[in-house]
């Protein structure tokens, strides 16, 4: 993933309680100036997200140019497919259409999972490592981004595998640890037999994981027995904001572009 662009890139990221964004240093993968962020509007609809997204573009002072944004959704050629804590009036809406309409810039869209795949892999604890890495969020859900020999292959959506005759995030995700009341030693029992189930499909060299529990690695990771190793992630709210802004400046054959 080459960055064709010099200077700070700009990121956004939606999610289901605010927006976030920020300038970012591209070369260090840090933010380049204080983050915006603004509440989340109720109903999250197109309109409404699309006239925060322009006021935090405003707020922060962002480059002109190109910017990078993530949606808690599967894109596919700038259309959303799927949402999940945003409104549903978004499934089949061209994102980039309507955000460029709104605020005069074009925006390089992607799946929130995938932009945090993309800085783990980039500046984080994927950094500089070949073959396939798999970056978990483990949170209200789980998000997946799979980074192959440094590229992305967006959407994979790993977190709706079928386990045990569940989806595997509402059984292993965080939000199901804290629903339960499960202990950690449960919890991670869970987690593991979900990444082995993940192991048998794409054979990662690495896992990272992320989402709030990557803050609590040491209560349940050395739990975990799978065959690659697993790291918990280095990059946490900002690892939306940070992926976008790098997508937005690789150029042609980012998501979302």
């Amino acid at each position: 993933m080459t960055t064709q662009r010099t200077g700070p890139g700009f990121g956004i990221d939606v999610g289901g309680s605010g927006i976030k964004g920020a300038p970012v240093d591209l070369e260090r993968g840090e933010f380049a100036a204080e983050r915006v962020r603004i509440a989340t509007p109720q109903p999250a609809t197109p309109e409404a997200v699309c006239d925060v997204i322009a006021q935090v573009l405003d707020e922060a002072g962002a480059p002109d140019g190109a910017f990078g944004l993530t949606l808690p959704a599967v894109v596919t050629h700038g259309v959303v497919r799927t949402a999940a804590n945003i409104d549903d009036a978004w499934i089949g809406k061209d994102v980039v259409a309507l955000v460029e309409q709104r605020t005069g810039r074009r925006p390089v869209v992607v799946n929130d999972a995938d932009a945090a795949g993309v800085a783990e892999a980039r500046y984080g604890a994927a950094r500089d490592v070949p073959g396939t890495v798999l970056v978990l969020t483990l949170g209200t859900g789980i998000g997946s981004a799979l980074i192959v020999d440094g590229r992305l292959v967006p959407n994979t959506e790993l977190g709706h595998v079928e386990l045990d005759g569940h989806v595997a995030e509402h059984r292993a995700s965080d939000a199901a640890r804290e629903r339960e009341d499960l202990a950690w030693e449960e919890w991670a029992a869970r987690v593991q037999r979900y990444l082995r189930h993940v192991d048998r499909l794409i054979w990662p060299d690495l896992v990272v994981v992320g989402g709030g529990v990557s803050k609590k690695a040491d209560r349940w990771l050395p739990l975990i027995d799978v065959r690659a190793p697993v790291r918990p992630a280095e990059f946490r709210n900002d690892a939306g904001i940070v992926g976008a802004a790098l997508l937005a400046a690789s150029g042609p054959g980012s998501p979302g572009s």
